[in-house]
């Protein structure tokens, strides 16, 4: 079983005169406590071209101290790392590995450097005696984990060795979150010659001082160049398009800085997804369905032939994560609902049902995102996503200007939505309207986000553009969750008769719902006509 350990800590290099001041004196920390002395032997483990460390991930064996163990470090925000620790075992545990296989797409983690490190801890508390910071400083020695020596022994001719001294300052206990006291510590270490260290952790430091260099992260900028297949007309680019290719502002150059965006967004949030994190679903949801839209949006960009099998896939992943994400907003509806029911019209046990559906649900849709993530197909995705921005099927409006392109694409989608709203209005109130609204907004989603990768080109009037297109979609977004409320609870009313329970509670939350739903379709003109209106889309033209 893994646990979680937020780490807020800061490191700093020290040379083997420097003395620690006495933190004593620092506002706030009453006593400094001596800990002991530590000795600690860590095997770190990498892709072969190093793909964790270039990402600022670190996956390490550690024995020795009193957290022995397999240990997962995720960046968590400036200065902050969770680390997920999982019991010793031969091998990296699956636990910990599933969490980077987004990082690492099937290749194998080998061990790459080793570590050894005395440390000597001193623990900072308040005057209550509680524990606010612990500050190690540590004598470190790193070798290639190829070579089996202990470091100091004599080794073979080109071996190399680094040896260095560090102190670390980490928050704990009540100075948890108090950032305002590691500033206090580094002012006091700063009078004494301590200076922050240059590398972010002992293992980049120790990969760039025995030579084993990380690797770059994987955002290397594609030349904006047209696709030898010359897209779906299958014309080569002209020489005038080939020209403009490298220049910056190119129509390539934006949809792919988009796409190179989302995709960062998908691999980050793997591992949050993975430890069900709040909210991690719904926002890698939406990088997914942002990826799909800009293929299908910028075909003047990307060629369709190459992109629409790729949307295809991006559609099947977004419809795994939209099982969890669909539950999670309606139970969140439903819940609301019954607490603004009076208690006197709730009727049998109306919460306690309730929460046993929404349970049975989320069973289902966790393991079903569970083994999509788990699957070949996921992975599969992601290298191809991975492959296509290194050779991106570009067609020849790569390569001229972004403004012009982008204008083109939104316009393109917006007048798409015009039609399904008009289609909508026109509908019958029942089924058929329900249908046609619902495809009303899915028009309007991808619209925002065409106007969303157009942004950098076309500036504030792409930004505003998006911004009233998303006051549809969300009107939009309301009526069809009251569509599927009314759905779930028709089923929950069923199962509460079966039991004999009664399924009034159940049956006044639909109608309510249905007179929501009522209430969205007659702001709909208003709200898509302030939406609509000509200066908005005339302020999109370069």
């Amino acid at each position: 079983m893994a646990d979680t350990v937020r780490e807020i800590e800061r490191k700093y290099e020290a040379d083997n005169a420097t003395e620690l001041p006495d933190l004593a004196d620092v506002d706030r920390v009453a006593a400094v406590v001596e800990l002991g002395v530590e000795d600690l032997d860590a095997l770190y483990y990498d892709t072969p071209d190093q793909r964790l460390t270039a990402a600022g991930i670190t996956l390490r064996r550690r024995t020795g101290g009193r957290d022995a163990g397999w240990h997962l470090k995720l960046p968590a925000g400036p200065g902050e790392r969770e680390e997920i620790r999982a019991p010793l075992s031969d091998v990296p545990p699956p636990e910990l590995t599933s969490l980077v296989r987004a990082r690492v797409l099937g290749r194998d983690l080998v061990p790459v450097v080793r570590l050894r490190t005395r440390r000597t801890v001193r623990e900072l508390r308040d005057a209550a005696g509680a524990p606010l910071a612990e500050v190690a400083v540590d004598e470190v020695w790193a070798w290639p984990a190829a070579e089996t020596e202990q470091p100091g022994a004599a080794g073979a001719a080109g071996r190399t060795e680094a040896r260095w001294r560090e102190i670390e300052v980490e928050l704990t206990g009540g100075g948890e979150r108090d950032t305002g006291l590691l500033d206090d510590v580094e002012r006091a270490l700063a009078a004494v010659g301590v200076r922050p260290a240059s590398a972010p952790s002992k293992l980049a430091r120790a990969l760039a001082e025995t030579g084993l260099r990380p690797a770059r992260p994987e955002d290397r900028t594609a030349s904006v160049a047209p696709h030898k297949g010359g897209g779906a007309t299958g014309r080569q680019g002209s020489g005038k398009d080939k020209k403009r290719s490298g220049r910056k502002g190119a129509a390539g150059d934006l949809v792919l800085d988009y796409v190179r965006e989302q995709l960062r967004v998908i691999v980050e949030l793997d591992p949050a997804v993975r430890r069900d994190v709040p909210d991690s679903v719904h926002r890698m949801r939406v990088a997914t369905r942002r990826l799909r839209s800009a293929f299908r949006s910028y075909t003047k960009v990307l060629d369709r032939e190459v992109t629409a099998p790729v949307g295809g896939e991006l559609k099947w992943l977004a419809a795994e994560l939209g099982v969890e994400r669909d539950r999670e907003v309606l139970t969140d509806r439903l819940l609301t609902a019954v607490a603004e029911v009076p208690r006197t019209l709730r009727l049998g046990p109306v919460d306690a049902r309730l929460r046993i559906w929404s349970e049975r649900h989320r069973v289902v849709s966790r393991d079903r995102v569970l083994a999509a993530l788990d699957g070949d197909r996921y992975l599969a995705l992601l290298k191809t996503l991975h492959a296509l921005l290194e050779d991106p099927p570009l067609r020849p409006g790569a390569g001229r200007p972004a403004p012009g392109i982008a204008a083109r694409a939104v316009l393109k989608d917006y007048r798409r939505l015009a039609r399904r709203v008009r289609t909508a209005l026109d509908a019958p109130a029942g089924r058929d309207r329900d249908v046609a609204l619902h495809r009303a907004r899915k028009a309007a989603k991808r619209t925002r986000y065409a106007a969303e990768v157009a942004r950098p080109a076309l500036g504030r009037p792409a930004k505003k553009f998006a911004k009233r297109v998303k006051r549809v979609q969300q009107l939009l977004g309301d009526h069809q969750d009251s569509v599927v409320a009314r759905d779930a609870l028709r089923e929950l009313a069923t199962q509460a008769q079966q039991a004999g329970e009664g399924g009034f509670t159940f049956g006044l939350l639909y109608g309510r719902e249905e007179a929501r739903a009522a209430d969205r379709e007659r702001e709909l003109p208003r709200v898509w006509k302030k939406a609509s209106r000509r200066k908005y889309r005339a302020a999109l033209r370069p």
